[in-house]
């Protein structure tokens, strides 16, 4: 069976997260009803990494298996028209080897984090941003991220629910990017980079460091956190909805 590679873009906000679920949408299961459109049977896609609710999706990666050879630009433009009107998009299809496989043949994930800093209401990122109502030392809080950088156990930073084997991973970047905004409010980005994450790894970052740029926290107190293997110590874990899976490395990008 030809087996091709998908890069998928998505709005997380209608959807109870990437995983097929029975009676709720999903991500994977808009794309699954799509492909069935195409290939009447029954479909099971695999993903680089499975997104909560509520998260988006810039550049996430899945593989489908078909039954005939597609060309690949057909079958990116026969998926967005059967997905339509779910905010799903396939930006880029590619055939790859029946080896190949878009969760176990990857290298890092990448995300994304929005976080803005505005008093007023945000009409129109609504649902794409985390927004607080008050001010946050950037600077504090890249170094309270620089704590976390390297392998570590992340026991304090893993959800309870978190079915890993294993809470050690390895950070390989937590980068806080100021960014300028035309409304004069601040927003930051927040750059992760790993070969992959523990559940709401991501979100335990941004959340406690959050608090340090508030100053409530001191960067020191990341790296006690760190240490202490306590979920208790965490602090805050943000919202889901200024998270965006951003990119999945592999050794032959197949999109290129």
């Amino acid at each position: 069976m030809p087996r091709y590679a998908m890069k998928i873009e998505y709005d997380g906000a209608p959807f109870s997260g990437w995983q097929r679920q029975k009676d709720v949408p999903s991500v994977q299961g808009a794309i699954e009803s799509a492909l069935a459109k195409l290939e009447p049977r029954d479909h099971t896609i695999a993903a680089a990494g499975r997104t909560d609710a509520g998260v988006h999706g810039l550049a996430q990666v899945a593989h489908c298996d078909m039954d005939k050879v597609w060309d690949p630009f057909r079958l990116s433009e026969a998926l967005n028209f059967h997905l339509k009107p779910a905010p799903v998009s396939i930006v880029a299809c590619a055939p790859v080897t029946d080896e190949w496989h878009a969760r176990f043949s990857a290298v890092e994930r990448r995300y994304l984090f929005r976080l803005v800093c505005r008093r007023a209401p945000l009409v129109l990122e609504t649902g794409k941003v985390w927004q607080i109502g008050h001010v946050l030392d950037g600077d504090a809080m890249q170094a309270g991220a620089d704590r976390l950088l390297g392998r570590h156990d992340f026991t304090t930073f893993r959800s309870s629910i978190c079915q890993a084997d294993s809470p050690l991973r390895t950070l390989d970047e937590l980068r806080v990017e100021p960014i300028a905004r035309q409304d004069g409010a601040q927003e930051f980005h927040f750059h992760v980079r790993a070969r992959s994450f523990l559940h709401n790894q991501v979100r335990s970052f941004v959340g406690t460091l959050e608090r340090v740029g508030a100053g409530a926290w001191t960067p020191d107190d990341v790296e006690t956190a760190l240490k202490s293997c306590d979920r208790a110590a965490c602090g805050p874990v943000c919202p889901p909805q200024g998270l965006y899976l951003a990119g999945v490395g592999y050794p032959d990008d197949p999109f290129v």
